[in-house]
């Protein structure tokens, strides 16, 4: 097979992944999309990061003890790695399709505009906004104006700080974002967690974060980038860029919530169908202005396809493991899940630092700690599930954002995490974890 052909396949296995994905309540067709998942993950093997790769060797490993030991939960893994996949998948063809609007370049002038304060909350929030849709895209768009800036003025505090809020800007979207891997994945994992009780702390918690980073930049001359083209100060034409994302947005959370609430689908299902449903009729919309309707090539996503869909086999493995190997009236003492909870964020941060994927951690903390949690406190272990993703995203070297940023931007990831970032990302982990564990407190009676 030439390799035209297998990047073909590798992107045709990925679109039926998807679609499996969509069709998961049909039965086996959870288990057919897992099967498509290894396939696409077996072509791409030779594209895998050694991460990736170590990842899928733990998932083999512990598919072979499950077949032997406990058989009967290799179904409920295969259709929650076929759900999960299929919702990245999703995102990530939203996030192309909207990456081409015309709207997104006005939004990033303008967020590089004003005073030195005004710009980096600016960069900051507008990152966290424009992440919801765009994932990693919002890196790249943002990242792309820094490197001009450089290549016009030089290296400068101003860069700088720009990349500071593009990095804690990315790193809020999994604390508060309803469409982020994140609040789907800690949703899976502790099911007896309601994603508006979630949203309701973390939200506050994201724009906590994002305006406290403002104390932690660099400072810098007031004169604005003179090569940030103008936009109009006021009226409709300033905020319509804006205001149509902000749309999108809202209508697919307004769906994902519908879904979830009045319809009793799963959260990561509802996710699923909402950015479809979303990128169905943008496509329509495509059609009738008479412009080229064509999908994007899959094919590049076998790293993706390992870290998520094998994280999210593990888990359910692991949930089940943990469950037989504890018993079902195991639980810890009172006083250890306010402990945990302060801990999770820690775990989330330090696993990071060492290279270990947010999604893993995530998987791990969730399959272990989801069962044996206070029903009335799961809102404690998510909050410091989220929370720990989150500043572990924008403050430790090895995450997807931080490397994008090195190789658009220039600036170190190490530099990034461990001089611009790493001070207050200690601060916010003792903040965070002392909140979830208040809440765990406070919620479990002890």
């Amino acid at each position: 097979m030439n390799r035209v052909s297998l990047l073909g396949t590798r992107s045709g296995l990925a679109y039926g992944v998807l679609g499996a994905g969509i069709l998961s309540f049909l039965p086996g067709v959870g288990e057919v999309g897992a099967v498509l998942v290894f396939a696409a993950i077996l072509l791409g093997w030779r594209d895998l990061r050694l991460v990736s790769r170590m990842l899928f060797g733990l998932v083999l490993l512990t598919l072979g003890l499950a077949a032997v030991a406990e058989p009967s939960a290799l179904p409920a893994a295969a259709a929650s790695m076929t759900r999960l996949t299929a919702l990245i998948l999703t995102v990530m063809l939203l996030s192309s399709m909207l990456g081409t609007s015309a709207d997104l370049g006005a939004i990033s002038r303008q967020v590089f505009a004003g005073s030195p304060m005004a710009r980096y909350y600016s960069v900051a929030f507008g990152t966290g906004f424009l992440s919801m849709p765009l994932n990693f895209g919002s890196v790249g768009v943002m990242a792309t104006m820094i490197r001009g800036e450089m290549d016009d003025r030089g290296d400068s505090a101003t860069t700088r700080n720009a990349s500071r809020g593009v990095l804690r800007g990315f790193g809020a979207s999994p604390i508060f974002s309803p469409l982020s891997i994140s609040i789907v994945l800690t949703i899976t994992f502790v099911p007896a967690l309601k994603s508006w009780e979630l949203i309701a702390v973390s939200l506050p918690l994201a724009v906590a974060y994002l305006l406290v980073g403002g104390m932690f930049r660099e400072p810098e001359q007031s004169e604005p980038s003179t090569n940030v083209p103008t936009e109009p100060v006021s009226g409709l034409p300033r905020y319509a860029p804006w205001l149509r994302f902000a749309s999108i947005i809202g209508a697919i959370c307004v769906a994902t919530f519908s879904l979830s609430g009045l319809f009793g689908l799963s959260y990561s299902r509802s996710v699923t169908l909402s950015c479809f449903g979303a990128v169905l009729v943008g496509l329509g919309y495509r059609k009738l202005k008479g412009a080229e309707v064509q999908l994007p090539s899959m094919a590049p996503v076998s790293n993706e396809l390992v870290i998520v869909g094998g994280s999210a086999f593990l888990g359910t493995l692991i949930s089940t493991f943990a469950a037989q190997w504890l018993g079902t009236g195991f639980s810890l003492p009172d006083w250890a899940y306010p402990v945990a909870a302060f801990s999770v964020p820690w775990v989330f941060f330090l696993g990071g630092m060492i290279g270990f994927n947010p999604i893993v951690t995530g998987t791990l903390t969730g399959g272990i700690l989801g069962p044996i949690w206070p029903v009335g406190a799961v809102l404690g272990l998510g909050t410091a599930m989220v929370a720990g993703w989150g500043l572990t995203t924008a403050g430790t070297p090895y995450s997807a954002n931080s490397l994008l940023l090195e190789r658009l931007t220039g600036y170190s990831a190490q530099e990034a995490a461990l001089r611009w970032n790493m001070l207050m990302s200690v601060c916010c982990l003792l903040v965070s974890g002392t909140l979830a564990g208040t809440i765990t407190l406070l919620l479990s009676g002890t």
